[in-house]
């Protein structure tokens, strides 16, 4: 019979399986600051695998040969949204934003109205000019997209919104109006945090907002921005 020698006490110690206790392999307990950090990390990182998971099969859509040419340009749209809420995801996890350039406004305006016109059915009229203003591209998406579906909202399946953009007087200018029952004059719900944003949108870039009665007999939303220089160097990012 093989006997194995006796280990010392300490050798003993060392090599016996540690239990995890008080002030052994326990993770130091988090402040209310750092739990809002780390709960801020792990919603981005789910937030990033989803709309890469949203991203790649709406890019399969777009080459798959038994799609129709109406999906593929839904698919595309999809793509397009993805993005969107990429940088939306970015922006949540940033403490500070970047300093913005000159943005083609009437160029997001476009793009936003293509797609709220790809999920209503209501008439959506786009009119612009080129109109240049320093803002951030993430802030004015969010601002019109807020505005354009309340209105949407206000004026129901069958009516008809009206977005034009345009430069005059020092102001690169975006109203937004509808044939709806005017302002107050449905139940507020999100439209009230909606329009908060705007508001944002406007001090934080020396800007006005203005609500009021439209031609259309709806309400209308007049977002004023500074007007800044602009030609065919710069990029606009859209």
């Amino acid at each position: 019979m093989l006997i194995s020698p006796r280990l010392p006490d300490q050798a003993i110690a060392q090599t016996a399986p540690k239990t995890v206790g008080p002030g052994l392999g326990v993770r130091p307990k988090l402040d209310g600051a750092e739990r809002d950090r780390l709960r801020r990390r792990q919603l981005s990182h789910d937030m990033h695998h989803e709309l890469g998971t949203i991203t790649m099969l709406a890019s399969l859509l777009t080459t798959a040969p038994d799609v129709g040419e109406e999906s593929r340009k839904r698919a595309r749209q999809i793509l397009g949204e993805a993005r969107w809420l990429e940088q939306l995801q970015r922006a949540y996890g940033e403490s500070a934003p970047e300093r913005a350039r000159p943005l083609r406004l009437d160029l997001v305006a476009a793009e936003v109205v293509e797609a709220m016109r790809l999920c209503s059915t209501a008439d959506i009229r786009l009119t612009t000019g080129e109109a240049w203003a320093y803002v951030d591209r993430l802030a004015l998406w969010r601002a019109l997209r807020n505005v354009l579906g309340n209105a949407l909202r206000a004026t129901g399946a069958s009516g008809r919104v009206d977005i034009r953009v345009f430069a005059a007087d020092g102001w690169s200018v975006t109203e937004i109006e509808d044939n709806g029952p005017g302002f107050g004059a449905i139940e507020p719900g999100l439209a009230s945090l909606g329009l908060g944003i705007v508001q944002e949108v406007a001090t934080a870039w020396a800007g006005h907002l203005e609500c009021r009665r439209g031609r259309l007999g709806g309400c209308c939303i007049r977002l004023r921005l500074p007007t800044a220089p602009g030609d065919g160097r710069r990029t606009c990012g859209c």
